[in-house]
């Protein structure tokens, strides 16, 4: 049997023991695969970080092959969809605590349509929670 990449788990385990400590996740995203999508305008070396914090995202799904959000930047709304493989770290802003990841063999979760918000609350509440309903 395969091993199953861990950074998924990884991710969400540090996700959220950093929201639960009360403090702002941010993710390190290197956006050199053509499946990222994020604002190229806030790119800076080939890199991103994103706050992902319940209070700065809406729809948060922290997936298998990926993290896909709707967050806002410049006062603008923007589908964001991150490939796990692109992830560098995630770490709490104020102390700078958190993990970053060896390079591993991810499959991807496909991307959404350029444009479409990723699946606007239609699981859950628009509360911008982290937990998602499973069927």
């Amino acid at each position: 049997m395969p091993q199953l990449p861990k950074r998924p788990y990884l991710l969400r385990a540090l996700y959220d023991w950093i929201v639960d400590s009360e403090l702002t996740p941010y993710l390190l995203v290197t956006v050199d695969d053509a499946s990222v999508q994020v604002p190229s305008e806030y790119v800076s070396e080939g890199k991103i970080v994103l706050n992902v914090s319940p209070m700065a995202v809406r729809d948060l799904d922290l997936g298998q092959g990926a993290v896909a959000f709707s967050g806002r930047f410049g006062g603008r709304p923007f589908p964001i969809h991150v490939p796990m493989a692109s992830i560098q770290a995630i770490y709490a802003k104020e102390t700078g605590e958190g993990m970053m990841f060896e390079p591993e063999n991810i499959e991807p979760d496909p991307a959404p349509p350029e444009g479409d918000p990723p699946d606007a609350g239609a699981d859950g509440p628009a509360s911008g929670g982290h937990l998602k309903v499973v069927k």
